[in-house]
């Protein structure tokens, strides 16, 4: 079963089970995979669902800092529980230490010696590493490395 056929079950059992928040956030991530598909043309593969799923949870995490500092405590209550629901759909998380060996790695195989080559090292990593760890995270570790 594809990642965009689990939500799809997942929102029919959510109708079912009466789960307003739950429902109301896998139908924000259906709508986000169809406008997607209409937007280019495509049908979205795991991958792309994976992308679109790490995006709405960023802009979750933004909105949740925005609503910190303006004092909505009620809409970070909200923004925190869809971003709960969202991270169901990643695949699980890798350790800091294989998140670290993996920068290495990518160090050692790009030949980068400095910042300038941070593209490529990230270009990379990203395909390895897409929603299995946290990319600012990952950017940082890079940075770090190649600053030595």
């Amino acid at each position: 079963m594809t990642l965009k056929d689990q939500i799809s079950e997942d929102m029919k059992s959510a109708m079912r089970a009466k789960e307003v928040l739950r429902l109301g956030t896998i139908r924000l991530l259906m709508a986000a995979i169809k406008q997607r598909e209409v937007d280019e043309r495509i049908v979205v593969d795991d991958a792309g669902v994976l992308a679109i799923v790490e995006k709405l949870i960023k802009q979750r995490k933004d909105s949740i800092s925005q609503f910190e500092k303006a004092g909505r405590d009620d809409l970070v209550a909200i923004e925190a529980g869809e971003m709960a629901i969202l991270v169901t759909y990643l695949p699980e998380q890798l350790a800091d230490a294989e998140v670290e060996a993996a920068v290495a790695a990518a160090v050692a195989a790009t030949n980068a010696t400095g910042p300038q080559d941070m593209g490529k090292v990230i270009g990379v990593l990203k395909a390895q590493l897409a929603g299995k760890a946290d990319m600012g995270k990952v950017s940082g570790l890079v940075k770090a490395a190649l600053s030595k």
